[in-house]
């Protein structure tokens, strides 16, 4: 197998290969620290991008404030490897996860979760009322309240209120705050259309908040936000925290909608290996390298020829114009996912590199955990 340690040049990497440009990787984060450091809002990435505690903590020593997880799954792993200040923004259903849950808590007593339902609060309570941990500390809970993107939560106003009251008669839960994700709005392309929708979810989020304070319940953390949108979350009234993840690596979908001011660090490195016709070349990356649930991957610098999955295995680069390709069997080609997330879960590695040198080997720890 082609080798894959520190000091190697990428030209020894076999392929197909997950490969991130540190120079790049960097540069994002320095860039989403600096737009959104001066509004005061806490950054607390969604981890479901990158699925690593050694990416976690990059960001964390780069100024964001611990991390999210959509499962307890990848909780456990972030907290086994030291990061503990994690919030869970699914919510958690059936007794084994919730079994997990009150483990968990047991050892990150800075765990978050939300609920929207007062059968999902009042479970999780009765687990820790029959398992107590000693000093007896209350889970940090937040609502979710569905600002539009119809998938989870609760609506806002007076049905979140509602179900505040209930928490609130939970001796186990303690109510931080309210959490409403606008993920409907992340990829809208028209960059006026997405501030002003945005801006009315976060006048929703914020005045259910409110509504909660005047009823006495102390809401420190209002949470949302994607890549998409962090900017305009944490320049409206009344938030403290965002959860933008995939700025750290971009893709073409998100690239499509907010443009270039993060950029591709990360590319799934492939061969040309066969060439049927002088405008299509075949490349060993197909649907188990590269996701299609958002469109195609695009290949890096190559522009005028597009890619389109050929099975499991394959993938064809086709060139539109007149005359050869000039691709040719052997040649090495990246490919920019279209969307990062669950491509990143079809890896097991990140090849960290510098200019063509690779520095560091990261594992996809959080890989599969589905549940």
């Amino acid at each position: 197998m082609g080798r894959r340690d520190p000091g190697d040049r990428l030209s020894s990497l076999d392929t197909p290969s997950m490969i991130v440009d540190l120079d790049i990787m960097e540069a994002n984060i320095a860039r989403m620290i600096s737009l959104l450091a001066p509004t005061g809002v806490d950054i607390r990435p969604h981890l479901k991008t990158t699925k690593s505690p050694v990416l976690a903590a990059k960001l964390i020593q780069a100024g964001c404030k611990g991390g999210c997880v959509a499962k307890v799954s990848e909780a456990e792993v972030m907290v086994d490897s030291g990061i503990d200040d994690i919030f869970i923004t699914c919510e958690i259903v059936g007794a084994p996860k919730v079994a997990r849950l009150i483990e968990l808590f047991k050892r990150a007593p800075r765990l978050r979760i939300v609920v929207d339902s007062v059968p999902c609060a009042s479970a999780i309570n009765a687990a820790l009322e029959a398992a107590p941990i000693p000093g007896n500390p209350q889970l940090q809970t937040l609502i979710d309240v569905n600002v539009g993107q119809n998938r989870t939560g609760v609506a806002p106003g007076e049905p979140t209120l509602v179900l505040a009251r209930s928490i609130s008669a939970l001796t186990h839960l303690k109510l931080i705050g309210v959490h409403g994700y606008e993920g409907h709005l992340q990829h809208v392309h028209s960059r006026d259309e997405r501030k002003n929708h945005c801006r009315q979810a976060m006048t929703v989020l914020s005045q259910t908040a409110d509504l909660l304070r005047a009823n006495h319940f102390d809401i420190k953390t209002v949470t949302t936000g994607g890549t998409g949108t962090a900017e305009f979350c944490a320049t409206s009234r009344g938030i403290t925290e965002v959860q933008p993840g995939s700025f750290i690596f971009m893709d073409v979908d998100y690239r499509n909608a907010v443009g270039t001011y993060f950029s591709h660090s990360l590319t799934i490195l492939s061969t040309v290996i066969s060439k049927p016709e002088p405008r299509r070349v075949v490349i060993d990356a197909g649907l188990k390298s590269l996701t299609t649930d958002s469109g195609y991957s695009e290949p890096k610098g190559l522009p005028g020829i597009s890619y389109v999955d050929n099975g499991d295995e394959h993938g064809s680069l086709s060139w539109a114009n007149e005359g050869d390709c000039g691709l040719e069997v052997g040649d090495r080609i990246e490919m920019i996912p279209s969307h990062i997330d669950p491509t990143v879960n079809l890896h097991d590695f990140y090849c960290a590199h510098r200019k063509g040198v690779i520095e560091e080997i990261w594992p996809v720890a959080t890989r599969g955990k589905v549940q």
